[in-house]
């Protein structure tokens, strides 16, 4: 008997919007999501009980694969989908500015995935289906705002050539943006589950029946799930899912949302979410229509594994392999030349170009996705700028209109701490102290409402010199959910500021520590 039946959500915390998740086997289950910018792109994460997850590289690693050099923030990478069929793995996605629609495949999760095998048709969110009579089916989504709908067609897998022409099928439940169609057969039926109402605070999740793929679709009158009339609730923005079953024949869903603050705003971006499904005895599956059942601490017998609800979280990267971990991203593309994990053994050196985190380019900077409201970014930074405007530290990021940055800045002459602050496309310094050579440690402290930016000669003597609100990093301050899909990311920096550096910036470690 299951000692303990609870398990926290978000199951995987931060910026990981956009889940889809299968079962290969009796308990091994993997898991995608979107990434936009950042590169590589579509994280890959691996389970055993769809509770605790470990990121196991990411699917699209290779420029010939995917080249977001031109792509704006929150461009890029949507909405991707993962499937497996006779011992091939399958990701299909959008890349808005480059390939369109698209999918890889591979033989391990892990990779390595194949070239891009484009397929013609539709607009964003395309999603696979394997039937048992051998037809693949692409299901996407098609026009826009109220006339978004769902289209579908056959491929042949083996080239992406459509083998019949696309027809609309699902045309959702009157609201905007019909999208993220997955197409399932369950105990006979064909089932077409979309998201619609757009990303923010009236999305849902909507869904289909017939017995035939190609429909006519019988629309359940209600959402499956959705949030939208739960205002005060701390969880909103549901939507987005998508369906797996275990080896019991327990049903789960996995979904994006959002931890609002205040019921204002949510920094962090949309997360992974899971939840159990019951069957209505007329058919229909159920997550939660305004019930408020999903939440922060889940209860469920159907849970697979024990979960320890642990208080908090600490992560720390000695830099001491050859390659980054898979959990960093860089913006956009690779930048080879601005950083090195064997000039100098076990420390990351970064050597910054002309650009900076307000420029829609490729930085030196190496992020990764702030998972917790409490907690708190830490390193040790070895940088001796003598070249004026030459700078290396540690930043919070959503966009290039909206950043914070603790770090080292040569002006004049002379090594200073510098906060400055980003909001809005307006970058102000916000605190200046000189400081003598030597290695620095360098602080970014968080709560649900602030970031605190501190440095100290020794380790934990911290002295504070900035704060700043997390509210201006928010995507709801930053044209909202309709324009802004990412989360906030924490990482290093150099860069020259208009010229390319000519000191490396070196780090020791980085840590991380989040708490519930």
């Amino acid at each position: 008997m299951t000692t303990n039946k609870r398990y926290r959500n978000p199951v995987i915390s931060g910026f990981y919007p956009d889940p889809s998740v299968i079962r290969v086997g009796d308990d091994d289950f993997y898991l995608v999501t979107s990434s936009f910018e950042y590169f590589p792109a579509v994280p890959i994460f691996h389970s055993k009980d769809l509770i605790n997850w470990e990121q196991i590289g990411s699917v699209l690693t290779r420029e010939d694969q995917v080249n977001l050099s031109k792509s704006k923030s929150s461009q890029g990478i949507y909405a991707p989908t993962l499937r497996y069929n006779d011992g091939t793995f399958y990701m299909i996605v959008t890349d808005v500015m480059g390939h369109g629609n698209f999918y890889v495949s591979a033989k391990e999760p892990r990779g390595p995935w194949s070239a891009p095998i484009k397929i013609p048709y539709g607009n964003i969110d395309p999603s696979l289906m394997f039937d048992e009579d051998g037809k693949v089916y692409v299901s996407v989504q098609n026009g826009e705002g109220l006339g978004s709908h769902i289209i579908q067609y056959e491929i042949d897998i083996e080239t992406g050539e459509a083998l019949t022409e696309p027809v609309v099928v699902f045309h959702g439940d009157g609201g905007v943006w019909t999208e993220a169609p997955h197409l399932y057969k369950i105990n006979g039926m064909y089932y077409m589950l979309t998201a619609c109402g757009g990303t923010a605070e009236d999305h849902r999740a909507i869904i289909g029946r017939s017995a035939n793929p190609y429909g006519p679709f019988e629309r359940l009158e209600h959402p499956i799930l959705t949030h939208n009339r739960l205002k005060d609730h701390i969880l909103q923005n549901l939507g987005h899912a998508d369906l797996v079953d275990d080896k019991h024949g327990n049903w789960w869903a996995v979904f994006l949302g959002i931890r609002s603050i205040n019921q204002e705003y949510g920094h962090l971006g949309r997360e992974t979410f899971l939840a159990p499904v019951t069957w209505t005895e007329d058919g229909w599956p159920m997550i939660d229509n305004n019930e408020g059942t999903v939440d922060v601490i889940m209860e469920t017998d159907a849970l697979l594994g024990e979960s320890i609800l642990l208080e908090s979280v600490t992560t720390r990267d000695e830099f001491d392999d050859s390659r980054l971990a898979p959990t960093w991203f860089f913006l956009r593309t690779n930048p080879v030349d601005t950083y090195s994990l064997t000039e100098r053994s076990s420390w990351l050196q970064m050597i910054g170009n002309a650009y900076n985190l307000n420029d829609i380019a490729t930085p030196a900077f190496i992020c990764r996705p702030q998972q917790h409201h409490n907690m708190e970014f830490n390193t040790l930074l070895d940088f001796n700028p003598v070249v004026d405007g030459e700078e290396a530290g540690i930043a919070v990021r959503l966009n290039e209109y909206a950043h914070y940055e603790i770090g080292l800045k040569c002006i004049d002459g002379k090594r200073f701490v510098v906060a400055t602050q980003t909001i809005n496309g307006k970058t102000t310094e916000t605190a200046r102290v000189e400081t003598g050579m030597g290695p620095l440690h360098l602080s970014i402290k968080a709560n649900e409402e602030t970031y605190l930016f501190r440095f100290a000669s020794i380790e934990h003597e911290w002295i504070e010199i900035a704060k700043a609100s997390a509210a201006f990093l928010a995507p709801e301050k930053n044209g909202g959910y309709a324009t802004t899909f990412t989360g906030v990311c924490l990482g290093m920096y150099a860069t020259g500021n208009g010229e390319e550096s000519t000191t490396p910036a070196y780090f020791d470690w980085v840590s991380y520590t989040g708490s519930f």
